[in-house]
């Protein structure tokens, strides 16, 4: 599942983000969300969360469950 809509993305969901650092090799870091800080309900390049280790990016894959 992709991560553009907001409705996919909840707190405690296990996901894979891309840091700004890292967008340019698109390196996915994997994570649980901890707060989404995307207000809208959909973003093309992903909805902009923070992780529980505190680091901040766009979701790009969403793990299914919970």
């Amino acid at each position: 599942m992709k991560g553009q809509n907001r409705s996919d993305v909840k707190p405690g969901k296990e996901v894979g983000i891309v840091t700004k650092e890292n967008q340019v090799y698109n390196i996915i870091t994997e994570g649980i969300v901890d707060e989404i800080l995307t207000k809208s309900l959909f973003h093309p390049h992903g909805i902009k969360v923070r992780l529980e280790t505190g680091e901040v990016g766009r979701v790009k894959t969403v793990k299914p469950g919970l």
